[in-house]
Order: C-alpha cells, then structure tokens, then sequence
C-alpha cells in the first residue's frame, strides 16, 4: 500500500489524465474509465488508500476542489441558454428535486430495507446528479445545445441542493432527542438557502465590480477567482456545514452573466483546473471504496439500484416536466441519465461515518448504497449515453463537419462540393445577400454575427469538428480562430494566410493568437478569388488502393492534384477531415478523397479580363 502522500497524488493524476486521453482518443465515456482507474488502485490491488494516506487532510481537500468544481459549473451557465424553457428548468429544480427525494426514500426504505431516518438521508443524497459526471458526458455525446443546457443548468444547481437536504436530513435524525421538528427543519433550509445564496451571489457580484473598474491587474485575476471562490465556500460553510457548495454556485452564476471582458480567460482557467480536479476526484474517491464495503451489498441493494435507475428517475422526470416546454424526446432522455459523481461519494462518506459514531442503525450501509449506484449509473450511463441521445436525434453527426465563416464565390463552391459529397458543411456570414446563392443551392447557411453573444446562443456546432475563417479581413479571420479555438481544439481552426484584402500591408499576427493557416502561404483571399473567376474549380481525386509490393516496401498509397493543382483536404474514408497546410501534408489511406483546386484546361473558354475584374468586385462589396 502506498503511504507517501506525492506517491499517491501522482499515482491517481496519472492513471486519471491517461484515462481522460484514452477516452478522448477512442470515444469512450470518460467517467467509466476514471471509475475503474480508481478500482483498480484501490479495492483490486490495494495499492492506494487514500484516507490513509491523505489522512485528516482528504476530506477538506474533497469539499475545497467540489467548490471549485461546482463555481465552474455556475460560472458556465448563461441564462440566455434556456430562454423558452425557463419553466421546464424551474420544475426541474425544485418539483423534480422533490420529487426524486420522495421517491427515493421510498426505494430506499422499501426495498434495501432501511430505516426511515437513514432512508431519507439517503433518498436526499441521491438527488444529485452533477456536472463532474455530466460535463465529460455532455462533451463527449455532443449534444444539440438545448438538451445540453438542461442537464447542465439540473445538474449544476441540484448537486448543492442535494448535498443540503442531505445534510439538514442528518440533522433532523441526530437532533430529533433535543425536540428539532420537521417544520424547524424546513424553516432553517429556507434560510440557509437564501444566505448561502445572497453571500455567494452578492461575493460574485462584487468580485465582477472590482474587475470592471481595474482594481485587478490581469495577471491577478484568475488567482484571485480562486481565493474568492475557497473564502466565500468557508464563510458559508460557517453557517450551515455544505451550505458553501450553494454559495459557490450561485457565485460563479452571477459572475459568469455579468458579461465581463475577461470572462473568455477566466473560463479557460477554471475549465482547466476543473478537468484536473475531476479527474483527481474521481480517481481517490473511487479506490477509497473498500472490498469489505462492497461485500455488505445483496440481492435487494441490486434492486434498489436498479429501481432508482429504471423507475425513481423516470417518474421523477414525466411528473416533474409535465405539460412543460420541454420537448418529449429531451424529457425521456433526461429520465433515463442520471449518473450520480463527486458530490454524492463525498457526502455519503462524509455522514456515514458521523452516522455509525452517533449509533444509528444500518449507518454502514449509507456508503455503499452509494457508491452501488455512483458506479452502476457512471458505467451503464456512460455507454448508452451518446446511443440513446443518436436514436432519440438529439445529437450531431459523428462524422466530420466544416463550419466557413465568409460567403464569398469560391466559398460557396466550396462548401456545395463538401455539402454534395457528404460533409457536414456550414456557411456563416452577416450578410443575407451574400449567403443567398448558398442558400438557392441548399447548403446549410447561418446568417449573423457569430461572435456575438446572440450568434453563441444559436449557433449549433455539435455537428462541427473544423473551422476556415475565409473573409477578406485578417485580424477577423484570426479573431474568429481564437474565439472558436477552446470548444473545437487549436488543431482544428484554419484560416487564410495574411496579406489579403484591406490587411495586405499589416504584418501577420503571432501564432498564438491566429489559426493554422489554411491550403498554402499563397492561398490568400485575394488569390482565390481571383484564380475563381479564372475558371478554376473544386475537384475530388479516389487514393487508389497501394498494391501489395508497395505496401511491403512501407509506401503509402500516391495522391497528386492532376493539370498543377492545389490539394485542400482530404476526405477521409471513415468520416474525418484533414486540411493541407504550409509544411504539413496529411497522410493519405486508400479510399479517402483528395479535394483539390484545379485550374481549367486549356481549351476551356476564358472570361475577359474587364469582365472579370467587375464581377469580382461586385461580389465582395459590402452591404
């Protein structure tokens, strides 16, 4: 067993990051991986046992990295994201909360026989559902924003929620010798509710003040986010122990709609610490199960868990939703998910253990209850996830697809050969004019500012896996590419070499902040277009299949550009897309497709020059 502190650490980080690349890499739920990295550490192999080896000092850091968590989560939600389905959530998190709980504690006293006191805590305890397990979910599947933003808003507000009734429920149940009744239970959650949330959201609130007045230099904003984050958690939790976890959230819902200048960065930075903290988490929490906890499961634990997945969360959700804007499709695939994370692992270990030191009959059977659902709903959730969110048509495609911000003549042709050939295409641009002949021809068109607040809220990009910046403007393209860069990865967002259109004497941006430039350092925008109006036009090339001899030599199959022209992407075989750029040339597989520009042949009939030059030109005139 590993005793060493940084052993330990480093052992669940490692296991924990490799699990979150694996899932990436092959499309595998993430959270089920992390489930079984941390079984693997500790109740199979023994090898870690994180309350002996972090000691006293585990528990703080589960609810301090919960906290930091549980701002992320609040910091991610915009309100603009359930406009027209304000009710549905607002049922979601208070009828639906209730509701789960009632059934629950049914379940839990009917079925894994518990008593009543422990049943309701438990019932509460399992109300959470959580952005730690359904944030990686949601990435994964791709879900259409609408569903997405109703899992998130449930899940990120009803893990605080839970953890409280949870903890106000053990208090009823220790206090009920000293004459604490239901009504003062109820009073006393009411209350904490509205100071956790008036500390949290008034912390918030002033925290976004002193940013916009410049009272934080940039290089302290993000660490101060943090300390604010852990003292507004500890002040709360003063009140009301787990009333921090309310605080936070409602925190990081307040700052994150006060529509600051630094929000983009802010969120890259808690994003990150979150993904680590999830990952760490999840691991210790896991391998801190142990086997003797596990071996006090039976038949009936197994019917409780499954009662709780096939019947408590759908009838929750159907009573909860009902006659609601929510569509039916998003309500049964919301009745189905449910996978329960941190919070219930911690909450459940952190009352388990008070429960079996006040003597309260069956307190051992709280923890691993638990942890039979966390694990059961983290594995079956996980894989029938993205399945069921497929047949129920709520996601987008798995293969590839393109967004192209800039309508312009070549662009259009481009997009309708992608488009005719399968890909997932999507054409963007301010003006209705331009996007008109797209339109006419049945590509896909988004009309608007795509980086305005209102161009984020109805933009869909689960379909979207790359992106080509493509205007005449420069310092937009390369705006475009930085805004677009964390939701699709810096590997997928190209644009345009500079020196085109009103940029062409204004040096190139640093490669930090552009995108990958896109096809070759002479495919400006200026170029393309004129070598369009040339004759010039988008051609697919099959990669014909490598013989047998040349397979053994180790070469790869030849794909060449006929009559000088320029290769653009490659159509893979399975679905995927890859871009030609300076010094980078994918490699080719037999099957895939090479779409090229191509210059006409000669005995093609050429514009006139005048002709040319005043058509161009009338098509890149603004509105």
């Amino acid at each position: 067993m590993v005793h060493s502190l940084e052993v330990g650490v480093t052992l669940a980080v490692v296991l924990g990051i490799l699990a979150q690349w694996v899932a990436w890499r092959f499309s595998f739920p993430v959270i089920t991986l992390l489930a079984l990295a941390g079984l693997m550490l500790g109740p199979v192999t023994g090898v870690l046992v994180p309350a002996q080896a972090f000691g006293s000092v585990f528990e703080s850091l589960v609810g301090l990295s919960v906290a930091v968590i549980l701002f992320e989560g609040g910091f991610s939600l915009r309100t603009h994201e359930i406009k027209g389905n304000t009710g549905g959530v607002l049922r979601l998190i208070t009828l639906g909360v209730l509701i789960s709980w009632l059934l629950g504690t049914l379940a839990a006293h009917f079925v894994a026989g518990l008593a009543w006191p422990l049943a309701v805590i438990l019932g509460a305890i399992l109300v959470v559902t959580g952005p730690t397990v359904v944030g990686p979910l949601l990435r994964q599947a791709r879900l259409r924003p609408q569903a997405a933003s109703l899992f998130k808003w449930e899940g990120i507000i009803n893990d605080p929620l839970g953890a409280l009734l949870a903890i106000l429920s053990y208090e009823y149940v220790i206090g009920t010798g000293s004459g604490l009744t239901l009504w003062d239970l109820s009073g006393w959650l009411f209350l904490v509710l509205a100071l956790a949330g008036l500390l949290g959201g008034g912390a918030g609130w002033l925290l976004g003040w002193l940013y916009r007045t410049g009272w934080v230099p940039e290089f302290l904003k993000a660490p101060a986010l943090l300390a604010a984050v852990l003292l507004v958690y500890t002040a709360a939790n003063g009140l009301q122990s787990e009333a921090g976890l309310l605080a936070t959230t409602a925190m990081g819902l307040v700052l994150g709609n006060m529509e600051l200048a630094s929000a983009l960065d802010l969120r890259r930075f808690k994003e990150n610490i979150v993904v680590f903290l999830v990952t760490l988490l999840f691991v210790l929490l896991t391998a801190d199960i142990e086997p003797a906890t596990l071996a006090r499961l039976d038949w009936w634990s197994a019917a409780f868990v499954g009662l709780m997945m096939a019947a408590v969360r759908p009838i929750a959700i159907l009573l909860a939703t009902l006659r609601s804007s929510i569509p039916l499709r998003e309500r049964v695939l919301l009745g189905w998910i449910a996978p329960r994370g941190v919070v219930a692992a911690a909450v459940a270990g952190i009352l388990g253990q008070d429960l079996a030191q006040s003597g309260v009959a069956q307190a051992e059977l709280l923890v691993p209850l638990t942890f039979a659902v966390i694990l059961t709903t983290v594995v079956v959730h996980g894989a029938t996830f993205r399945p069921l969110a497929e047949w129920l048509g709520l996601t987008g495609s798995r293969t590839s697809g393109l967004l192209i911000v800039g309508a312009g003549p070549w662009t259009i042709q481009l997009a309708q050969r992608l488009h005719e050939s399968g890909l997932n295409v999507l054409l963007a641009d301010r003006s209705e004019y331009r996007l008109s002949p797209a339109e006419s021809v049945g590509i896909p068109t988004y009309t608007g500012e795509i980086l305005s607040d209102l161009g984020q809220q109805r933009l869909d990009l689960s379909s979207i896996s790359h992106l080509l910046a493509a205007t005449d403007n420069t310092a937009y393209n390369t705006l475009v590419c930085t805004r677009f860069a964390p939701e699709l990865g810096r590997e997928q967002v190209y644009q345009l070499p500079a020196g085109t259109g009103v940029d062409s004497e204004v040096p190139d941006f640093s490669h930090t902040l552009r995108g990958l430039t896109a096809f070759s350092q002479d495919a400006t925008y200026d170029e393309m277009t004129r070598r369009y109006y040339m004759g010039w036009h988008f051609h697919e090339e099959v990669v014909p299949p490598a013989s047998s001899g040349a397979l053994s030599r180790g070469r790869i199959p030849r794909a060449e550009c006929p009559g000088g022209g320029d290769p653009i992407l490659l159509l893979r075989r399975d679905g995927g897309l890859a871009f030609y750029s300076p010094g980078w040339r994918p490699e080719p597989r037999p099957g895939d497709r090479l779409l090229c520009y191509l210059p006409p042949a000669p005995e093609a009939v050429e514009e006139s020059p005048d002709e040319s030059s005043e058509e161009a030109a009338g098509a890149t005139t603004e509105e």
